[in-house]
Parts: C-alpha cells; sequence; structure tokens
C-alpha cells in the first residue's frame, strides 16, 4: 500500500497510453495521490477529462499556464511527487531526457527534477532495438533512471517483439518498488536465470532441466529491497517477476550479449544453468532417419564462459555470484569453480536427482566466499532468495 505518497504521471504519445488509465486505478487504490500530465501526442490516445476522472486531479499539460508560471508551477510539479513515472516512455522522451532538451511541459519537469525517476518504455520494436534508442537507454541508466519493461509481445503494428509496454500491475509493482526505500535502492543488479537452449537443427535442441525458479526469486526478492533489477532469462518454466526489466534469450551466446549490454551494474548474479556446449555443426534443416539405424554425429564445442567473462572484464561489477549445481563432491568442486572463474562468492547446492532440488520448489545451499563458508538449511527456493538478497546489501553497503 502506497497511502500519503504522492506519484507524478507523465503519459505519453501511443496506442499503449489506455493502459496508463488501468496504472491511475492501481495506485488511487493503493492509496497514492497521482498528478497527471499529458504530452500533445498523449491526448490523441486518452483525454483529459478521462485522466482527471480517474486521478481526481487536474491533468497538466501546457508549460505556459500562466498562473502556474507565476509561480515556478513547472519546478513545484517536478518536485512535489515522491516519484515521477513516465509511460508509456516513448523514444521520443527517452531522447529528450538522455539530451537533455526541455521543450514541452514533460521535459522539462523532468529536467528540472531531483525526483526519482521510473520509465515503462512502449515503442515499435525497430525503434526499440534502433542504436540511437540504446544508446539513449544506456545515457538513461548511468543516470540513475529506473526502468521497468518493456515485454516481448504482439505490437499494435502487427509486429512482435521487444517494445510492448509492461502491464499496469507490473508498472505498480515497479513503483511500489521504487517507492520502499530499502537497502537496496539506488543499485542496479543483473541476475541470469532458466536454462539455456543450444539447437541441433531447426526443431531439436540441447538443454538441462532447469526451471529457473531460483533465478526468478532472486530477482524478485532484490526488487522487493528497492533495487533496479535487469533479469535475463532463457526458455524457463516459471515467469518472470513483475517490476524488473526482463530480456529473453535462447542459447549461451545470445545470454552473454545480453549481460555485456547491460553493462555497468553494481552487482550480477548469475543463476541460470547455462549448457556447458553447443552443437558445432547443427542442421538448418530438420535431420531425418537415414533407414539403415546411423544416428547423425553431432560435434561439439565449448559455450563462452560467461561467469568467468564477466568477472575478469573490464566492466566488472563490484560483486559477482556464481552458482554451482552439481551432483558429487560439491563442496570441492564449488571452492575450485570460484577460484577458476574469479567470482566473489559461488552458491553450491547439491542437484543429484534424489535432492529433487533441480525443478523442485526447495533448495539447499552453501554459500562461498573468500573469508567463509555457510550451509544454510533446506528452505523454499523464495526463502534462499531472500537470504541471498539481504546478504547482498549488506555487502554492497559495506563497499
Amino acid at each position: 500500500m502506497l497511502p500519503g505518497r504522492r506519484v507524478l504521471l507523465i503519459i505519453g504519445g501511443g496506442i499503449a497510453a489506455y493502459k496508463s488509465l488501468l496504472l491511475i486505478r492501481l495506485l488511487r487504490g493503493a492509496g497514492a495521490a497521482v498528478t497527471p500530465v499529458l504530452t500533445s501526442a498523449a491526448e490523441h490516445f486518452v483525454t483529459a477529462l478521462s485522466v482527471s476522472a480517474l486521478a481526481n486531479e487536474k491533468v497538466h499539460t501546457a508549460l505556459f499556464d500562466l498562473t502556474a508560471e507565476a509561480e515556478m508551477g513547472h519546478i513545484e510539479l517536478s518536485r512535489s511527487a515522491d516519484l515521477i513515472v513516465v509511460a508509456p516512455a516513448t523514444a521520443d522522451l527517452m531522447a529528450k531526457m538522455a539530451t537533455g532538451r526541455a521543450d514541452d511541459l514533460a521535459s522539462t519537469l523532468l529536467l528540472a527534477t531531483d525526483t526519482p525517476v521510473l520509465l515503462a518504455p512502449a515503442m515499435n520494436v525497430r525503434m526499440w532495438q534502433h542504436p540511437a534508442t540504446q544508446r539513449n537507454l544506456a545515457t538513461l541508466r548511468a543516470d540513475g533512471i529506473r526502468f521497468v519493461g518493456p515485454e516481448d509481445g504482439q505490437m499494435a503494428c502487427g509486429e512482435f517483439g521487444p517494445g510492448r509496454l509492461s502491464e499496469p500491475e507490473a508498472i505498480f509493482a515497479a513503483i511500489q518498488s521504487a517507492l520502499t526505500l530499502g537497502p537496496l535502492t539506488g543499485k542496479h543488479i543483473l541476475v541470469t536465470s532458466g536454462p539455456t537452449h543450444e539447437p541441433i537443427d531447426p526443431v531439436r535442441y540441447i538443454a538441462n532441466r532447469s526451471s529457473g525458479a531460483q533465478g526468478t526469486a532472486i530477482a524478485a526478492a532484490l526488487r522487493d529491497l528497492g533495487a533496479q533489477v535487469t533479469f535475463i532469462t532463457g526458455p524457463a518454466l516459471v515467469p518472470a517477476p513483475d517490476g524488473v526489466h526482463v530480456q529473453r534469450v535462447e542459447t549461451a551466446a545470445e545470454m552473454l550479449r545480453a549481460v555485456e549490454a547491460s553493462l555497468p551494474v553494481d552487482a550480477a548474479i548469475f543463476a541460470a544453468a547455462v549448457a556447458d556446449w553447443r552443437v558445432a555443426n547443427a542442421s538448418t534443416s530438420k535431420m531425418k532417419k537415414d533407414g539403415l539405424g546411423q544416428a547423425p554425429a553431432l560435434e561439439f564445442a565449448e559455450n563462452p564462459d560467461i561467469l568467468a567473462t564477466i568477472s575478469k572484464g573490464n566492466q566488472r561489477p563490484a560483486l559477482v555470484i556464481g552458482f554451482a549445481a552439481e551432483t558429487d563432491d560439491i563442496l570441492s568442486h564449488a571452492r575450485a569453480k570460484r577460484a577458476r572463474k574469479g567470482c566473489d562468492w559461488i552458491v553450491a547446492n547439491d542437484v543429484s536427482p534424489s535432492t529433487g532440488i533441480m525443478g523442485g520448489a526447495e533448495n539447499a545451499v552453501t554459500l562461498i566466499t573468500a573469508e567463509a563458508e555457510e550451509t544454510w538449511p533446506r528452505m523454499s527456493k523464495e526463502a534462499v532468495a531472500r537470504k541471498l538478497a539481504l546478504r547482498i546489501a549488506e555487502a554492497l553497503a559495506a563497499n
């Protein structure tokens, strides 16, 4: 609940602007006050009357409102809120923010504030993937701007891909996290999760039994402590948590590219069960039986080592955490892995079939650091995540 909290909601232009009406309902239902601002483009998609009725406040649209400006109204608006939310955040608004332009009310408010800002981007997939937008995204993240989304999905233009506005419930969860001054507020943390799928041919692949449940729980726990979370996931069986920036990948190579593109971050937790090998001679068409009982010969190549690459890279986070899922000699293998990879911590667990941990609801881990080893009792994966998130908060606070 958000009683007494004030949100300045800037609604950008785009078909997704209608979702802002549902977001206002959620915020008002949680007890928050909502001051709405409509860009000129947004007025083509939602009306000031409907926004005002739901927010129960005046809608602001013009920079040069003479009554307000006599009292520097745009300055007061930008600084009286606990959080500024831009939903949808268009490519144009992101570009203005990244370059410091202030030629209308929305962009002036965003430039004239020291209030925390949360953006929920929404745009065509090609606009989102354009190098200019990605440069602006990197600049804004470096400036401390928080993000929720965008998600993969069907666009109003008929295309499919990243750029779809997060659902109002996900944006609301991100707002709750941003307004909760937890110990990780202001920290940007990256989490990888799930398995990777390495193709054999267009319809077959090599994978593992990871459900993605532990990585998902860690991302949610970090979010709940106030962190801005970038969540890079393979094809997991569990849904991604709300209120985090989700990037979906298939292969180890795609995951490494996504991780590198997300740097710099304050901490990185590599919980994904990344395939060690890929098929070097993957077929571009479906393999067929030859009728002679001869199986195709698969040639394997080693996948990139994401944990070692980031641990030893130029943009190394202050805290790098790996996972060691082992079936025998758990602690000795985990200790060797921490030394070999160059990470700070290793979370070791026994994934032998008899434990039911891989793909199950519980986990039993040992946290291995340079200073000590802690064996935690078996507990739910959510409880493991909360305990690990608190340890991460302590470590980052000490740096």
